[in-house]
């Protein structure tokens, strides 16, 4: 090589430093690695690791040959003569930029989240990552963060300390500012009476709180239906939607209701239940005094337990069983209590009189001979 030509090569390659930041053009892509061409004596390596934090990423997908791109020099020798290259860290670089503005600014920012871990979620901000610590993703406890994965949120950041890796997102402010505005819009616009709907948010024994956008309230389990419910949870499911009345508002308490009027079965009771009519049932539950008979849904009417047999029963449960079909005369009708009571023993024949325990009349004596034969005499 001649001295011209070296001083060629000189001038040709200018001097770059590690650390860097260079611009080049894609000579060649492969699933796992791109080579930048950007003005040195050698081409710049890109791997897959250095590129994103995906490793399931073809990157072949996301660059192609031609296309401009800024890098990161790691290092210009690895010790086979080739120059490594970042994007990722160039990327993170100025998405950490980004968020420290935005920790300065108290900006509200908006990012994927890319990974549920046991203690929050991790989100991806213009490549660089922020933790969500679990206690701030929502103004409520939530026990299954998985259902956060690939979608985006909002969040600030309440700390930024990159050098230690800790660079923290609040949503619970977010979502907490939200509900407090959906709250008062909510109050403003329902009153008592009124039938809106919502989404099951959670179940319990007594009871279901429903969603009514921001706000909850409660649908108490004497308010699920007119008929007798055993438990929620075999009514109800967890995200279902529903049609409620507003029963009552107490200061930020919502009361709800499911006992629409017009499937009132006490409509037209009074005709179809009268003193007297026979009906026909089913064993809903017993007590010591008596059972309760379900004759439609929302209307049970007392089978007291002197009322189910002539003979004496000390408890029904010693002749029925819950399920069982009873057949029973309507003795008493009390609609203002919504109360009916039963007879089975009304229905049963009347006891025929027993004549063999009547007393027989002692026939006349018969006279004797000899008192016919002085009879005759005389």
């Amino acid at each position: 090589m001649s001295e011209d030509f070296g001083q060629m090569l000189d001038e040709t390659f200018r001097t770059f430093h590690t650390g860097e930041i260079v611009e080049g053009t894609v000579h060649d892509v492969k699933p796992d690695e791109i080579i930048l061409s950007f003005g040195y004596k050698s081409e710049g390596i890109i791997s897959k690791a250095e590129y994103s934090n995906d490793s399931s990423l073809d990157l072949t997908t996301v660059v192609q040959k031609g296309d401009k791109m800024e890098a990161k020099i790691l290092k210009l020798n690895d010790g086979d003569g080739q120059v490594v290259l970042t994007y990722k860290r160039l990327a993170q670089d100025r998405g950490n930029k980004r968020l420290e503005e935005a920790f300065e600014n108290k900006e509200i920012l908006k990012g994927k989240v890319i990974k549920v871990l046991d203690g929050g979620l991790s989100v991806v901000v213009e490549d660089s990552r922020v933790f969500i610590p679990a206690s701030l993703v929502s103004d409520t406890f939530e026990k299954d963060l998985s259902k956060f994965l690939d979608q985006e949120i909002e969040f600030v950041i309440t700390e930024f300390n990159p050098r230690r890796r800790r660079i923290i997102g609040d949503r619970k402010q977010i979502v907490k500012a939200e509900n407090e505005e959906k709250r008062k819009e909510l109050f403003e616009r329902i009153s008592v009476g009124d039938v809106v709907e919502g989404v099951v948010k959670n179940i319990t024994d007594f009871g279901c709180f429903i969603d009514l956008g921001g706000v909850d309230g409660l649908l108490h389990i004497s308010e699920m239906s007119w008929g007798h419910i055993d438990s929620p949870k075999n009514l109800f499911k967890v995200g279902e939607e529903v049609k409620v009345i507003i029963k009552d508002i107490n200061g930020s308490k919502i009361a709800l209701s499911r006992k629409f009027e017009d499937e009132n079965p006490w409509k037209g009771a009074s005709e179809k239940y009268m003193i007297g009519n026979t009906v026909t049932g089913r064993v809903a539950r017993m007590t010591d005094f008596g059972a309760f008979i379900e004759l439609e849904p929302g209307i049970d009417a007392l089978l007291h337990v002197s009322q189910i047999s002539r003979e004496h029963i000390n408890k029904p449960s010693d002749v029925l069983k819950k399920g069982e079909e009873v057949t029973a005369k309507i003795v008493d009708f009390d609609e203002a209590n919504k109360k009916i009571s039963l007879s089975v023993k009304a229905l049963l024949p009347d006891e025929p009189e027993d004549a063999g325990n009547a007393p027989e009349e002692a026939p006349e004596p018969e006279e004797s001979p000899a008192e016919e034969t002085a009879s005759t005499e005389e």
